[in-house]
């Protein structure tokens, strides 16, 4: 990661467009969707490139019963938990109360986002040393083995101004996404509340007081990212996201039905199947620190 952001060349010099601000030049996914070959900036190694073949054995744990208050479900959703997380952190949870029109109206959002022109995204553009705002590539931060990808982060603080969201996004885009802003200032507190629930279920998973994680994550902070894998000519040669660890205690990931998500596993990667109305959980590296 370079220590500070630095200008590079996305695509042929004919549709480099100027980042005015920066003095560089900026990921257009509309162009380079048009052409038939994809820059250099973006093409990985074999030696990186995933060959997925393996399904990961990842346990669909129903939370109805937690959130009905069956001990006999909770305690056998906690053992499923503590199980996998001793393997490798990652489960994914049905009937976890998050509504799904509210789901779909965020998926709706971000569709809106990123049909937005370039210019229009731009004026969300992360700041350097910020964590949220609009990205394209990442190409702030790096400047090879670019991720196809464009993304649009946002924080989320529960005990903060009650507006926190919405605010967000009416100062940086306008009033005409006082809407959007709101939809995601729902699904936030939402994922929020499943996260606690969650914490709770750990907690029991650990044999701890089963109150412990979810009083001390009660005023913590999250970020909402919001991916989009724009279509790509040459997607053996490129990755939507590059390999990484969630520096988070936890993260909570919706995923569409096309797949993608894949876990490194005992020496290989392994591909996590989607499930329609399901959430993946995976246990970040604060969360495993704290607890090792």
């Amino acid at each position: 990661m370079a220590s500070s952001p630095t200008s590079i060349l996305l695509c042929p010099p004919i549709d480099i467009k100027k980042d005015t601000n920066a003095g560089g030049v900026v990921f257009d996914s509309f162009l380079l969707r048009k052409q038939t070959k994809i820059p250099s900036e973006f093409i990985w190694p074999p030696s990186e490139r995933p060959s997925t073949l393996k399904e990961l054995n990842v346990p669909v744990v129903d939370l109805e019963g937690f959130f009905q208050g069956d001990e006999a479900s909770t305690l056998r959703a906690a053992e499923l938990i503590r199980t996998t997380c001793s393997s490798h952190g990652f489960f994914q949870v049905t009937n976890h109360g998050v509504d799904a029109s509210l789901t779909q109206d965020a998926f709706d959002c971000m569709d809106e986002f990123f049909r937005l022109p370039l210019s229009c995204k731009l004026q969300a553009k992360r700041k350097p040393g910020s964590l949220w705002g609009y990205a394209g590539a990442h190409s702030d931060r790096f400047s090879s083995k670019l991720p196809w990808k464009e993304t649009l982060s946002f924080g989320y603080l529960e005990s903060g101004p009650e507006h926190t969201v919405v605010d967000y996004f009416t100062s940086i885009l306008g009033k005409d996404f006082e809407r959007m802003g709101l939809v995601y200032q729902k699904y936030c507190k939402a994922m929020k509340d499943l996260s606690l629930a969650i914490m709770e279920i750990l907690a029991i998973s650990l044999g701890v007081d089963r109150s412990f994680y979810r009083e001390f994550f009660e005023d913590s902070s999250s970020i909402m990212r919001c991916n989009y894998y724009p279509p790509c000519q040459e997607p053996e040669l490129a990755l939507g996201t590059g390999p990484h660890c969630d520096p988070t205690s936890l993260t909570v990931l919706k995923q569409d039905q096309v797949g993608g998500l894949e876990v490194f596993v005992d020496g290989g990667w392994q591909s996590v199947r989607p499930i329609r109305d399901a959430l993946v959980i995976n246990i970040g590296d604060t969360f495993m620190i704290a607890n090792s």
